[in-house]
């Protein structure tokens, strides 16, 4: 079965011929694919010198990157690594196990429950990560150790069939999401995880990355969790309507009248917006759900396709 690591990389020229070296000494049979992001260090030349097969990806970003990656290549199983050499190789071969033997759609590379609260010299990268894996887990109903790693297995199937639409870092965000709507075979193997090298800076923004991240899992859960989505704003219009319609109703018990019109009229706008999200969030779920069931259809006729491929 064909094997493919698939590398990323933008100005990775001090960790790159190591990362090449340390994933082809553990996955002998595998293919090494460096993919270039516009890097102005000659990253591209010592991946090519150390043995990896070198292509290039113009539009800049990460998302942009793995796009092309997916839609090019074709394996049974793919590793992807970032080429900042903080992550270990020796996980490899399990994690291509993973996939290849156990039908896991995505193996996650878990550094949180590793080495990475110890390593990472950036505090506002661990409280960025807790809050994202809290924000998933609890909206999307998953148990993942860590959402942002970019050490994962991927089956073809998972590959073949997601739909890449961030450009950035949100990537890992969204592909966990995915495979949590979808309720595909995840699996979660902790990875030691040591800190870049000094004289190889992050790429990644903490604010405006992190931002990104968090406009992905609004996005997300506004588009795979419809009818929760717009059911809080539902419930926080009808609240805010009950909240103002009280005084109005307690004055009209006393009194027999109503003063408060604009209060009243306030009421009942903010209960018209209030029916308004939760008919959206209702068709909308439809729809959601409706998109889940063509997913499986087309799962299935991919697992098909390939197969009479092989046949050939």
């Amino acid at each position: 079965m064909k094997v493919a690591v698939l590398i990323p990389c933008y100005n990775e020229s001090k960790t790159i011929a190591k990362v090449v070296a340390d994933f082809r000494a553990q996955l002998p049979q595998a293919e090494i694919y460096v993919y270039d992001n516009n890097s102005t260090d000659g990253t591209d030349e010592i991946a090519r010198k150390a043995g990896a097969i070198v292509r290039y990806e113009y539009r800049q970003g990460k998302g942009n990157v793995i796009r092309s990656m997916f839609r090019d290549i074709e394996a049974d199983c793919y590793l992807m690594i970032d080429g900042d050499d903080t992550y270990p190789a020796a996980n490899a071969p399990e994690m291509v196990d993973w996939v290849l033997n156990r039908q896991a759609d995505m193996v996650v590379g878990d550094r949180l429950s590793a080495t990475y609260f110890t390593e990472n010299k950036r505090p506002f990268h661990n409280l960025g990560n807790r809050l994202v894996r809290r924000l998933v887990n609890s909206i999307f109903k998953g148990d993942i150790s860590d959402i942002m790693t970019g050490y994962r297995a991927f089956s073809y199937q998972f590959v073949k069939s997601f739909p890449v639409l961030s450009k950035g870092f949100e990537i890992e965000t969204e592909m966990t999401i995915h495979a949590l709507d979808k309720n595909l075979f995840v699996k979660s193997v902790p990875v030691d995880y040591r800190d870049r090298p000094q004289d190889s800076p992050s790429k990644l923004n903490t604010y405006t990355d992190g931002l990104k991240v968090l406009r992905t899992i609004a996005r997300l859960y506004k588009e795979y969790r419809p009818l929760s989505f717009f059911g809080l704003f539902a419930a926080i219009f009808a609240g805010a309507g009950i909240g103002l319609f009280i005084p109005v109703l307690v004055e009209f018990a006393k009194t027999g009248l109503v003063p408060r019109f604009p209060t009243l009229i306030v009421a009942s706008v903010l209960w018209v917006l209030s029916l308004l999200m939760l008919v959206c969030g209702l068709v909308l779920d439809t729809v959601a759900r409706k998109h889940r069931q063509q997913f499986e259809v087309d799962l299935n006729l991919l697992r098909l396709l390939r197969q009479r491929n092989r046949e050939k």
